[in-house]
């Protein structure tokens, strides 16, 4: 026997408390895929796990249990201070559409297409590079949690697809930024631009981005073409209101959210909203997921920003507070200029003197810029675990959930 504590948890109006179940032990093959049920008086319950250490509960005995109306019912956000017990792992995360994940790796680079050998390599250089595979993984996560509201028992054709051009938009969209930042190193390995020179490197991102659209095209759906479509232009956008207001003191926090949209959320809105679109979820849900995406993204630009002050540069892999160094300023510089005058001078002299950078560093420390940066990525976390209530309990959805808190630990 296996000895499993469950929480309690509030679904709406219902407080389910289900301590200490003795569950028999299956052999399974995917933990993450397992439903074991017991009767407990009248309800029957259910207990979801994603793995042993994290457990659902909830009643199959009425319909509301599974679906929650947006806006129709208070449903309480999950407490993230409290909720996680132990680290998450992306590999735990994603092991729900892991296989799905095999079969997009399998397919990225013969997707590219193999016209110009110069072109492949630069697609195989990046491609091999690895990564976390985080856009389509949601692509993946939010198509198989809506297919359920729409009773589909496997992902479409056209879900697949999505994942695999988001993952190369975003590709594109790395090569790109690396030839502007003039970086040298991408997850661990040469960028393309070092290897095969700016002109191969801005060629292969433009390729890429012109590939991807073909396919996007072939889906034959307006809706989805629209919003990807608009993506490829936020990326443009986001690159040049950054260049505009480069060591600009007076940015606000608005703005600053604005380009974090732009260049990071728009993407992760549109693949979570269009996997939805593809699932033929109804409008209501479909527009959550948007939200879901936005607010994860933005919640997931205001960490990389903390952690650039936070991290020291092996962990970054650049040197500490190099976006500052840039004039780029993020949201713990924004608070921190609220409070340091000294902190406006220094940015001003754009760091012309020596340590004068790691002077602003520690002001911005000083002055509670990174608290208060934590609590912005924390208040758009809250609101993605809030846009997720109008899905069906499952593995997927807690997966999701947890993606936002995976988020958050980061910075804890």
């Amino acid at each position: 026997m296996l000895s499993m504590t469950c929480r309690s948890l509030d679904f709406g109006t219902r407080v389910l408390d289900l301590v200490a179940a003795s569950i028999e032990r299956h052999s399974v093959k995917n933990v993450g895929k397992t439903f074991t049920s017991k009767v407990y008086g009248a309800r029957r319950m259910v207990c979801s796990r994603l793995n042993i250490s994290r457990t659902r509960v909830f009643p199959t005995n009425t319909s509301e249990a599974l679906f929650d109306g947006v806006g129709e019912r208070n449903t309480p956000v999950l407490d993230l201070k409290k909720e996680a017990k132990s680290p998450i792992s992306l590999a735990n995360l994603f092991e729900v559409v892991a296989d799905d994940l095999q079969t997009l790796n399998q397919n990225l680079q013969s997707i590219v297409g193999a016209e110009n050998p110069v072109l492949m390599s630069a697609a195989e250089q990046i491609f091999g590079a690895g990564g976390k595979r985080m856009r389509p993984a949601l692509v993946f996560l939010v198509s198989r949690a809506t297919a359920e509201l729409a009773g589909l028992k496997d992902l479409t054709t056209k879900h697949r697809r999505l994942a695999e051009i988001i993952e190369m938009i975003h590709t594109a969209s790395l090569i790109h930024d690396d030839v502007l930042d003039e970086s040298d190193m991408r997850r661990g390995k040469e960028t393309v631009h070092q290897l095969y020179g700016t002109r191969v490197a801005v060629l292969a991102g433009d390729f890429m981005f012109a590939q991807s659209s073909w396919y996007l095209a072939n889906l034959e759906n307006l809706d989805v073409i629209k919003l990807i479509s608009q993506v490829i232009k936020d990326f443009a956008s986001g690159e040049i209101k950054q260049a505009s207001s480069l060591f600009d003191r007076d940015v606000e926090l608005e703005e600053y959210l604005l380009k974090s949209y732009y260049k990071t959320a728009s993407l992760i809105a549109a693949s979570t909203k269009g996997a939805a679109i593809f699932s033929g979820a109804d409008r209501s849900i479909t527009e959550q997921m948007y939200e879901f995406g936005k607010n994860l993204g933005l919640s997931f630009q205001v960490v990389d920003d903390i952690l650039d002050f936070t991290q020291s540069a092996e962990q970054l892999g650049k040197p500490a507070g190099s976006d500052l160094a840039k004039g780029n300023l993020t949201a713990p510089v924004i608070f921190a200029l609220e409070k340091e005058p000294k902190l406006r001078e220094i940015i001003e002299s754009e760091f012309s003197e020596t340590g004068s950078l790691d002077e602003a560093i520690k002001l911005v420390k000083q002055c509670g810029g990174i608290e208060r940066a934590q609590e912005l990525a924390k208040e758009k976390a809250d609101l993605a675990i809030k846009n997720l209530q109008c899905l069906p309990q499952s593995n997927f959805r807690l997966a999701l959930e947890d993606m936002v808190k995976f988020n958050l630990e980061r910075i804890d």
